[in-house]
């Protein structure tokens, strides 16, 4: 695979090798849409439209992440996921700012409560990379930020709903926040009595591994709760030599990997890359969690698979591998009780 030039990668391998933390990594992300098209040798063509897009959603990308993707492809699907381009203008009635009906599960600001047994915390509006398909896109982080007194006023709701047995850190996401501010909410949080898990979902250890530190690991490892970490791994490409020593600190303390992934047009929408995925997942020690249908958020509509052609694959999935490999095909409708599972359709 022809990956990017010698020179574009020297300021990655400066990075690592002198030890700069994870936060500089992060900080160092590719946001300007004409850096990215030369440092993968792209055609100028796409600027425009890539420049207009990214001022309604912007551009990021960690420069180590671009080792992994071939150079001189617009159509490599690893870029696909995060290059700006033109379609995401194009408007479909179909397609909304609030897909899941995230506003609407909103009993105190930042906190999402749609399922019996768990909520979810929106800690951060943050994120290391900038999916285009990303379904809060749209999300009002600026007004919903969990502040020092909503971050109380939310403790407080999971305290009194004694129904409450697992909370789930989102957001953006939760590890683009220092090792300081998750100590000081994780302890928080197991000190709640009637709370037994702690999930927290995750794109940052795949984009850069170096965020698994040793004081993050100490953290998740001495509190009560059980600890499940679901990242976000939609293609096999993603998973490389980098990220083998993360898993390896993450699995040595009981951390449960899962990985959720979307179905996306001309990313991962053949057999043989889900079936590679599934493959390459459980040999890093993650299960595959959950294949999820694409949230019709709006901006994303040219990444949709048909519900015929998913389920066509996932009748594949099922006959081609083990049942411990073969993830949930699911989708999120607004408003109900749990994700919709696909699979019955195929009785």
């Amino acid at each position: 695979m022809s990956m990017i030039p010698r020179s574009a990668t020297s300021r990655i391998v400066c990075l690592t090798k002198t030890g700069e933390n994870w936060q500089k990594l992060y900080a160092d992300a590719i946001t300007d849409p004409q850096e990215l098209l030369k440092l993968l040798a792209l055609p100028d063509s796409l600027l425009p439209a890539a420049r207009e897009v990214a001022d309604q959603f912007g551009l990021r990308i960690p420069r180590s992440y671009l080792t992994r993707i071939k150079s001189g492809d617009p159509d490599n699907p690893l870029l696909r996921q995060y290059l700006p381009i033109g379609d995401e203008l194009h408007d479909n009635k179909d397609y909304k700012t609030d897909p899941v009906g995230d506003m609407n599960a909103m009993p105190v600001e930042g906190l999402l409560h749609k399922y019996k047994s768990r909520v979810l915390l929106i800690v951060s509006g943050a994120c290391a990379v900038h999916c285009r398909y990303c379904f809060r896109r749209h999300f009002p982080y600026g007004d919903t930020a969990l502040s020092q007194e909503k971050i109380a006023q939310a403790i407080d709701y999971i305290k009194n709903d004694i129904t409450l047995k697992e909370v789930i850190l989102s957001g953006g996401d939760p590890l683009s926040l220092s090792d300081e501010k998750l100590e000081l909410l994780v302890q928080e949080l197991s000190q709640i009595n009637h709370l037994k898990r702690l999930r927290i979902h995750t794109r940052v250890p795949i984009v850069i591994p170096e965020r698994i530190t040793d004081k993050l690991i100490k953290i998740l490892s001495q509190s009560c709760l059980e600890i499940v970490m679901v990242v976000h791994i939609n293609h096999p490409d993603e998973i490389d030599e980098t990220l083998a020593p993360a898993l390896e600190k993450l699995k040595s303390h009981n951390i449960a990997l899962l990985n959720q992934s979307v179905l996306l047009k001309d990313i991962n929408d053949d057999i043989e890359t889900l079936i590679e995925l599934s493959e390459k997942l459980f040999s890093h020690g993650i299960t595959p969690y959950y294949l999820h249908m694409l949230d019709k958020v709006s901006g994303a509509g040219h990444f949709e698979v048909e519900e015929k052609t998913a389920l066509a694959l996932y009748d594949q999935l099922c006959k081609q591998l083990s049942g411990y490999l073969v993830p949930k095909l699911v989708r999120e409708e607004k408003g109900k009780p749990y994700k919709v599972s696909l699979s019955s359709k195929l009785l």
